[in-house]
């Protein structure tokens, strides 16, 4: 059986220890997730697995004759090649037995036509074709004759169109580079497949494309991965790298060993709590008899025992962080309106148009998901709605009362333009955080995977990813009530996107969002927004699936007409209610639309009133700074009246607003 071996594998940078004796046997046919906090050197016991990083001390052994193949992180740049070709280089091994197999051809053509005896010549022919037969059948397990159909399935099954094929791989982004090699090593069909963090480029059908393909897959494989989702489709036991030292979780998904985890952990706390009582014991005892000489003797014995006391810590990565957004400003039901919206990139004549005439409306309280594959116009469409992208034609209206965050992957630029000369962490987010949550601060950059001396770290010495965390943090500090978030889950591990998961939940304004993380959506979304991409380059089709992600998923897998319907009616759209087929029902629908309708007309009404009431009352208070004003007696006391006027006015305008908010709901 193939397989790879580690026997007490060790490894330090530094003065830390990153492996401490490790031992592993990985064997074809196992299919295994390696797992730990950030930092704890998952993708080093990787690279030592791969043979392409060497190890302190240990022994690593490999069977004679297996394959392993490697798919790193990032870093992994093709070019000089059609994306076809790239693809079918992965048969090498096919091409170097069928060169065999051709030098073997031309010596039976030599031994038949030569002076040998014919004996001789006999048994030479005989091992020959013996050879030969052994190297085709060794070309048929290298799959050589099915490599074409094999590769255009994997591109596609990765989101490559039939177009790309024919394109230099030099003409690809980053993200695409990495499916070009995630695709290789898949056509390599290896033993042992080894694969860090191969779903950070990929969108989700390219995600469940790959969940398929592992599952039958007769080799082993280990996987890292932040999707909890992915990990409990493809892998059967854990392995854990937790303070250097490798644990096996055996016959679980990663939902198991979480809970398996958690027991642990909570046994982990109560024998902490137990040694910090002792401990705390035993400090008083040599506090209060350090000086007296009848005590020296037992002072001295407990001080030796404190010392050589093996401490329990709790891990920072483990231990649980909740925090919540300050509360939402007040906003009417409609939060925000998109109508006739169209997106044309390049000139009207010759550009490409990914969306046209799109129609959409976001209720209160609503967590809307848009998916589509990737090039559909999700990340535009963000935009739009964002502010952030101006060049298109339509309208996009906030609601009255709106106030909107948006982040994308570009927002780590922001949080470099936004930050002091030698500013660290901590000081930019005590600088900008509300006062109520800065006793939190440190508790809530651990979430988001800054830990220990990290939070003290400058601005401008942060990674990219690191960027995009600390601005997606910064966000969750202001008080919205309207959140557009593309991709707010990349770059954050399992825990931190538990965390971003639980406060969004409870955040009591409206969230539009994008995400490749299937559990994220899932736990998130109340309505589906899909962008399936026009046929012949044609502008995305828009269709809107009111209820949860999995209520999305099995509506398209049950009904296929469904699927392959047109988008829904702007009516369906902006109400996410289903029309009554009956006549009476229809026009009692209809009737219920229009008081609707008029009631959101009111609301926006007081909204607004409330809005310039809130403008007279600064006006007027500024007139109190006025010397002019403030010393004159008479002139302050009729300004101080027309105050109370306008708060009079406002809280009658606000008992009005709640009263219909409460209908609306």
């Amino acid at each position: 059986m193939a397989f790879v071996q580690f026997s007490k594998v060790s490894l330090a940078f530094g003065d830390r220890d990153i492996l401490k004796d490790v031992s592993l046997n990985f064997a074809s046919g196992m299919k295994a997730a390696l797992t730990g906090a950030n930092g704890s050197g998952k993708s080093t016991l990787m690279k030592i697995l791969a043979g392409v990083m060497q190890p302190d001390s240990g022994v690593r052994a490999v069977e004679k004759g297996t394959r392993v193949s490697y798919l790193p992180q990032s870093g992994i740049v093709h070019s000089g090649r059609t994306l076809m070709d790239e693809a079918l280089s992965a048969f090498s091994a096919g091409s170097a037995v069928l060169e065999k197999i051709e030098k073997i051809g031309d010596e039976i053509a030599e031994v038949s036509a030569g002076n040998l005896p014919e004996e001789t010549a006999g048994k030479r022919l005989e091992k020959l074709a013996e050879e030969r037969e052994r190297l085709q059948q060794e070309l048929e397990d290298t799959r050589w004759f099915q490599r074409e159909a094999l590769a255009s399935q994997t591109l596609s099954g990765l989101g490559f169109s039939t177009g790309d094929f024919h394109r230099l791989t030099g003409e690809f982004s980053g993200g695409w580079q990495m499916r070009i090699a995630l695709a290789k090593i898949l056509l390599e069909n290896p033993d042992i497949l080894l694969l860090d963090e191969p779903t950070n480029y990929l969108d989700l059908e390219a995600r469940q494309w790959l969940e398929n393909w592992l599952s039958g897959f007769s080799g082993g494989f280990i996987v890292v991965s932040h999707d909890r989702f992915f990990l409990d489709n493809t892998v059967n036991e854990i392995y854990e790298l937790f303070d250097g030292k490798l644990n096996r979780y055996p016959s679980c998904t990663y939902s198991g060993y979480e809970k398996r985890r958690e027991e642990e952990l909570a046994l982990l706390v109560k024998r902490y709590k137990e040694q910090q009582e002792e401990i705390a014991k035993q400090e008083i005892f040599v506090r209060r008899f350090r000086y007296k000489g009848s005590k020296a003797a037992a002072v001295q014995s407990r001080i030796k025992q404190l010392e050589k006391l093996e401490r329990i810590e709790i891990p920072e990565s483990l231990k649980k962080v909740h925090f919540s957004f300050p509360p939402a400003p007040h906003c009417g039901r409609i939060v925000l309106t998109g109508e006739k919206i169209t997106k044309v990139y390049g000139n009207s004549s010759g550009g490409k148009c990914v969306l046209k005439d799109v129609d959409f409306t976001l209720e209160k309280g609503e967590k809307v998901v848009v998916v589509g594959r990737n090039g559909a116009g999700k990340s535009t469409l963000l935009r739009i709605f964002s502010g952030s992208d101006r060049d298109f034609t339509g309208t996009v209206t906030p609601g009255a009362g709106v106030c909107s965050g948006y982040f994308s992957q570009d927002s780590a630029e922001a949080v470099a333009a936004a930050a002091g000369p030698e500013e660290s962490i901590m000081d930019m987010l005590e600088r900008e955080a509300p006062s109520s949550v800065i006793p939190r601060l440190r508790d809530m950059l651990g979430a988001f995977l800054f830990r220990g001396d990290d939070v003290f770290k400058a601005v401008s010495v942060l990674s990219g990813g690191e960027r995009n965390r600390l601005a997606l943090l910064r966000l969750l500090f202001r008080p919205l009530n309207l959140l557009i978030l593309d991709e707010p889950t990349n770059h954050l591990d399992i825990h931190a996107k538990d965390v971003l998961l639980d406060t969004l939940r409870d955040f009591d304004g409206s969230v539009i969002f994008v995400s490749h993380d299937q559990g994220f959506i899932e736990g998130l979304a109340t309505r589906v927004l899909e962008l399936t991409a026009g046929g012949n380059g044609g502008p995305s089709v828009v269709r809107n699936f009111p209820g949860t992600y999995s209520d999305y998923l099995y509506r398209i897998n049950s009904s296929p007409a469904d699927a392959a319907s047109p988008s829904n009616s702007p009516a369906q759209e902006k109400n996410s209610r289903p029309v009554s087929a009956s006549a009476s029902s229809y026009f009692e629908e209809k009737k219920q639309k229009a008081a609707l309708r008029k009631l959101e007309r009111e609301e926006q009404r007081l909204l607004s009133d409330i809005g310039e009431q809130e403008k007279r009352i600064s006006l007027l208070e500024q007139q109190l700074n006025d010397p002019a004003v403030y010393s004159d007696r008479e002139k302050s006391g009729a300004v101080q009246l027309e105050i109370e006027k306008c708060r009079s006015l406002i809280a009658d305008l606000t008992s009005a607003w709640e009263e219909i908010s409460e209908k609306l709901l």
